[in-house]
């Protein structure tokens, strides 16, 4: 480039920008759509689908949304993949840095939750957000743990919480089925419904799902598999 531009350097540099010059994530461009949650009597159901696209491309078919962090604790996550898959690195080493700390400590749901909310809000700041929605589930000295944290910081703990088309679609259905003492197979089910619903009406949804569940005797994060979808229409049989 000296070269070609010479005593006219500058004006390349006018045009282009300088060459530390650095951008900001704008727009996300591989997402993930919904990610579903529900407390239990004890524990906590998370549920994703498998797919990440490319802008309005369903690129990507068996990326897994949901992962576990520590012993205690699952994430899953809307929006942008590569962005949760920096916030996964960081919460291992986070986990590694507890774990070298070798106090007989184990990081808790809440620490995890709290230390995500102020990375997003931290990045917000910057004006580089890490593009996501996250739902945070846990299972802790006998308390189950749900929260959300979003790409500008904003948190909050619910009994049932859903990102992305889900946070319109599936919230009724949720509400409608939790209850204090709803058992682990009544909650899975109702994340499956929300999740084919979301396939039926929500562009970006894929019917290959992840069900993740955490109580008291650990976590447990199925393999993606294909949900039971109905698409006849009996025109007759309405008619009557």
């Amino acid at each position: 480039i000296n070269a070609e531009y010479g005593e006219n350097m500058s004006l390349y540099q006018h045009a282009v920008g300088p060459e530390d010059a650095r951008k900001q994530t704008l727009n996300p461009y591989v997402t993930g759509t919904s990610v579903i949650g529900i407390r239990y009597n004890d524990g906590v159901v998370i549920g994703a689908d498998s797919l990440a696209s490319y802008g309005s491309l369903a690129r990507f078919t068996n990326v897994e949304r949901i992962k576990s962090v520590g012993e205690s604790t699952m994430i899953g996550a809307s929006g942008e993949l590569s962005d949760f898959q920096y916030i996964v690195k960081i919460l291992n080493e986070l986990v590694i840095s507890d774990f070298c700390s070798d106090d007989k400590k184990k990081l808790q749901p809440l620490e995890i939750y709290t230390y995500l909310t102020r990375v997003m809000y931290n990045r917000r700041n910057k004006f580089d957000p890490l593009w996501n929605q996250l739902v945070i589930g846990g299972y802790k000295d006998g308390e189950t743990f749900l929260g959300f944290v979003d790409l500008y910081g904003t948190s909050f703990r619910e009994n049932t919480i859903a990102t992305g088309y889900g946070a319109y679609l599936a919230i009724p259905l949720l509400r409608k089925a939790w209850r204090p003492d709803l058992k682990q197979e009544e909650a899975k089910k109702v994340v499956e419904d929300c999740l084919r619903v979301l396939f039926y009406r929500d562009a970006r949804a894929f019917n290959k799902v992840q069900i993740a569940t955490i109580d008291a005797s650990g976590f447990q994060i199925t393999e993606p598999y294909t949900l039971e979808t109905n698409w006849k229409l009996d025109y007759r049989q309405s008619a009557e």
